[in-house]
């Protein structure tokens, strides 16, 4: 590495001071920033997708600045590029992050959101409704429905939202009431033609237009959008489970469970040691599992329950007044569990063993939790889908609510993870485990 400060042209090679190299840079940074949209209204706070726009804009900045350097034969040191990068990276995503968490917060408390006018059915318009209701953090409050002509009077609800006006009247209500986007659902009263109208009369106005599709839980590297004589062609590519990018995956797995394995290894030994002194019975609790595409594993826990806690199955079923086990059940009281258990299960510690498990192969550190026979057996089509990648460590819905979230909601992210899988969204999800462990959220 070379970190000098002088000005000099030694052989033609031109090598500034690295105060200026620092200056000019984070200036054409925090342009380059602007010119990528990273601070659109779009974009802000939306999480993975402001991360991975700004990763982005930033290794491409730094590419640019090397092949330019490069060119004019600068004398910008190797070891600095190396350093700034990946240190002003991770200050900017640090930055974008707590500002996010501040923004949720603030639009929990229905604070800055963006005015949202929707059009459509009154069923899809309800639909559509509910969906941004359950997603606050989107930053969209819904201030009207306009609806076909005679299908609901003006002045009537939609999910406690007011029928403002019918479809042909939406850019001037849009207007009236100030919104900052008006969503389209599918209707069949809404041609080509009578969207086409639409985006011209909210030309200059300020207000986006908005199309939304039923395809749902696809992501935008799965879609291209292809013009076809003037008209929108959306394709979807068909989800793979093979390939280089899996091969990325593995090796992501491997290297990152090997070296958390070593950090936690005083961890490890202490928790073993608890489980092993405060409880009859071993250390280690082993179960047959079901990975990819049916294969059968035995997966690792540090033992949280009594020695014979499957024997007492039944007692356990009868407490909660269930006959059987069912999808992604648990006990919320379960009396097998020891005191160091509990402690270990609220915190996902009884988990860490797993860690083997990846690094046979097993599984995986980011992906759908494994799941015993007899839930593999309950499962449909689309749980099916849960089956066509290693399951994980940890995964999309145990950072979105594990123990609060509905079956379906558990199975919808994880089958949304299964095919719409991307490397920088499983840093985001070790990331995102990070807090869940050490706050216990969620934890049954």
């Amino acid at each position: 590495m070379r970190f000098d400060s002088g000005l000099a042209s030694v052989s033609g090679e031109f090598s500034p001071s690295y105060l200026s190299v620092s200056v000019v840079l984070a200036s054409a940074w925090l342009v380059a920033l602007a010119i990528g949209r990273t601070r659109h209204r779009r974009v802000v706070g939306s999480g993975p997708a402001e991360y991975s726009r700004v990763f982005g804009v930033t290794w491409r900045l730094f590419a640019a600045v090397a092949v330019i350097a490069y060119l004019l034969r600068m004398e910008i040191g190797r070891g600095y590029l190396g350093f700034a990068a990946p240190l002003g990276l991770a200050l900017v995503m640090a930055g974008r992050f707590g500002w996010r968490r501040w923004l949720q917060r603030r639009r929990e408390a229905g604070d800055f959101k963006s005015g949202l006018l929707v059009i459509g059915h009154r069923d899809k318009a309800a639909r559509l409704i509910d969906e941004l209701h359950r997603s606050p953090h989107a930053g969209y409050g819904v201030v009207g429905v306009c609806v076909p002509t005679g299908e609901v009077a003006e002045g009537e609800k939609i999910r406690k939202v007011p029928v403002l006006g019918s479809m042909e009247s939406a850019a001037r209500v849009a207007q009236e009431i100030g919104a900052s986007a008006v969503a389209v659902t599918g209707a069949d009263a809404i041609t080509s033609e009578t969207v086409r109208r639409l985006g011209w009369d909210l030309e200059g106005k300020g207000i986006d237009l908005a199309l939304t599709l039923t395809l749902l839980d696809v992501a935008g590297p799965r879609v291209m959008m292809q013009p076809v004589s003037g008209l929108p062609l959306m394709y979807v590519d068909e989800p793979r489970f093979t390939g280089g990018r899996y091969i990325l995956k593995s090796v992501f797995d491997w290297v990152g469970a090997a070296l958390i394995t070593v950090l936690i290894s005083p961890l490890l030994l202490v928790l073993a040691i608890l489980v092993a002194t405060t409880s009859r019975g071993p250390v280690f609790y082993t179960q047959e599992r079901i990975g990819k595409d049916g294969r059968r594993f035995r997966m690792i826990k540090f033992r949280s329950m009594v020695s014979n806690a499957h024997d007492r199955l039944s007692e356990v079923l009868a407490l909660e007044g269930v006959e059987s086990v069912g999808l992604f059940y648990k006990p919320k009281n379960d009396p097998r569990v020891t005191k160091v258990g509990a402690v270990l299960r609220k915190y996902s510690l009884d988990e860490l063993p797993q860690l083997f498990n990846v690094l046979r192969g097993d599984m995986s550190l980011v992906g759908p939790r494994p799941q015993i026979g007899a839930e593999v057996a309950l499962y449909d089509r689309t749980a099916h889908r849960r089956l066509l990648v290693k399951p994980g460590l940890t995964g999309l819905w145990q950072v979105s609510g594990r123990s609060g979230l509905s079956v379906e909601q558990g199975i919808r992210m994880d089958v949304n993870y299964v095919e719409n899988w991307t490397l920088f969204g499983d840093v985001l999800i070790v990331a995102r485990t990070v807090k869940v462990v050490l706050t216990g959220d969620g934890a049954r």
